[in-house]
């Protein structure tokens, strides 16, 4: 393949990069079809395209579970709700601020990040998002076909006494197995067949709630005791060490996107589609799920004398073989939306740009849909506080750091202004020093340590010391994403400060 891009830094059209007439060919171990810009006629995505993107990941089963975790805590629902709405609101801001480069360039996230981290460096983020998007897809994938066996299992019976391998019914791996080709089968057509997916999607997936909510409310005559149960923790000292680590996890259960959003966003039509778009759909999807999760619990305590969170468990309580196959389809359909958009997108693009001569977007999905089942996803959902605290603490560190970059490179050190061309040549000002920027890389390293050096475990629940890794960081820990974005952006500025890039070094020839 003999790749062109545009020469010289590209015009700007209505917030969009229209290609200069002069193309020089781009250097073959940088680019393939799927990392090229994406041409104006191809970016199609509108404030409805976006705006259900959100809606159809927002509405899955981890994110509904997500008030359970807080109330667990020790919070009521109101504490719960208003600390997933600040936590989503607050990463709204990163999302926007990472994905003006999409409608602008039409660029994917590992090369926007070849501006800052150099042409190889970019795969440094690219493999921590594409390491956590692989681990996330097998948790739910593994999550989705453990509904997908309830809910089947209470229409035909008997799937939970079927012989066992490795621990496991049969008929869960079968499920399991199903449901994985199923993601694979829709994400290898393409991210237009992602759009339209998404598009049908987002709207089922919320009349699905709302049945469940009806279904829930006619059954306890009214919502029960729930929504007047008092907070544990009450609104003085009790509340803010509990408060500040569990917005920096909610926080971070969107952090991943907030860096590869670009993948998506250089489908937009303009910048107004995907500023619109996102918050239109992210902060007040998440709200009102959580929100619709608490009023469904509320009324489980009514009807079944406990609150019953899960909502698969919950639907499997009814008997009415219709009520069991639309809440079926409706699982099935929440978890592949979120999963594929979510999870299959960014490592995709990423394991591509890794290697861009053998790998495209289809073999990368192929990819993380292998390592999404060996990193065995059945024992990293098997601890709560190894899947909720520790999982979402450690990635919402690292992936702030790599955000706190992004912003700064693009937004203070650059002001939006990229040499499209450069970024895949390796004569142009992003080939720093052997491809590495080493400001970046400093920044990346040390806000990475100041995030996740402090994290620890409570005595005989997980991985890390109970004292934290380095023990005088402790006391960062519990604010990981904000202390490794907030680090990295200042150190990564004041290292480039007073240049718009590191003067270019010719590679070996």
């Amino acid at each position: 393949m003999t790749a062109t891009v545009p020469t010289g830094s590209p015009g700007i059209s209505d917030g969009r990069a229209e290609l200069a007439p002069g193309m020089a060919p781009a250097d073959p171990r940088f680019v393939n079809d799927d990392l090229l810009p994406v041409p104006l006629a191809e970016r199609r995505w509108t404030t409805y395209n976006f705006a259900a993107l959100w809606v159809g990941m927002a509405h899955n089963i981890p994110s509904w579970l997500l008030a359970s975790g807080l109330v667990a805590l020790g919070m009521d629902w109101k504490q719960a709700v208003l600390t997933i709405a600040l936590a989503n609101v607050i990463v709204l801001l990163p999302m926007l601020l990472t994905g003006h480069a999409g409608p602008k360039y039409g660029i994917p996230f590992p090369v926007l990040a070849r501006a800052s981290f150099g042409l190889r460096g970019a795969n440094l983020p690219a493999m921590v998002r594409a390491g956590v998007a692989c681990a996330w897809f097998g948790i739910q994938t593994w999550i989705g076909g453990q509904g997908i066996f309830v809910l089947l299992g209470k229409i035909f019976g008997g799937w939970a006494e079927a012989s066992r391998i490795a621990g496991q019914p049969w008929t869960l791996w079968l499920c399991f197995g199903l449901f994985w080709a199923l993601e694979l089968a829709i994400i290898y057509r393409g991210m237009e067949a992602l759009r339209r997916f998404e598009n049908w999607a987002a709207p089922f997936v919320i009349v699905g709630a709302l049945v469940l909510l009806g279904w829930i409310t006619f059954k306890a005559g009214g919502l029960g005791p729930l929504l007047d149960q008092p907070s544990e923790l009450g609104w003085g000292a009790d509340f803010w060490p509990v408060f500040f680590p569990a917005l920096m996890g909610m926080i971070a259960f969107w952090a991943t996107l907030s860096l590869n959003i670009p993948d998506f966003t250089r489908f937009g039509a303009g910048q107004r589609a995907q500023v619109w778009g996102q918050t239109l759909g992210l902060p007040t999807t998440m709200t009102l799920f959580a929100l619709l999760s608490v009023l469904v619990t509320s009324g489980s305590q009514a009807v079944y004398g406990a609150p019953v969170w899960d909502p698969v468990a919950l639907a499997a309580k009814t008997d009415n073989v219709f009520g069991l196959l639309f809440a079926l389809v409706t699982v099935l359909i929440a978890t592949v939306s979120v999963n594929i958009a979510a999870n299959v997108v960014s490592p995709a693009y990423d394991l591509a740009h890794l290697a861009p001569r053998l790998v495209n977007f289809r073999t990368g999905a192929l990819i993380t849909g292998v390592v999404g089942v060996l990193v065995m996803p059945w024992k990293l959902t098997a601890t709560p506080e190894l899947y909720i605290f520790t999982w979402l603490g450690l990635v919402g560190g690292l992936l702030g750091t790599v955000a706190g970059i992004l912003i700064a490179d693009y937004w203070l050190v650059r002001r939006t202004v990229l040499d499209l061309g450069a970024l895949y040549r390796v004569d142009g000002p992003y080939w720093y020093r052997g491809g590495w920027n080493p400001a970046a890389v400093l920044a990346f390293v040390v806000g990475g340590v100041l995030a996740v050096g402090g994290s620890h475990s409570a005595p005989g629940t997980g991985p890390f010391p109970e004292h934290g890794l380095i023990p005088f960081l402790e006391p960062l820990a519990d604010y990981g994403w904000a202390v490794g974005l907030a680090a990295s952006l200042l150190l990564y500025t004041a290292l480039m400060k007073g240049r718009r890039a590191f003067p270019s070094t010719a590679p070996p020839r």
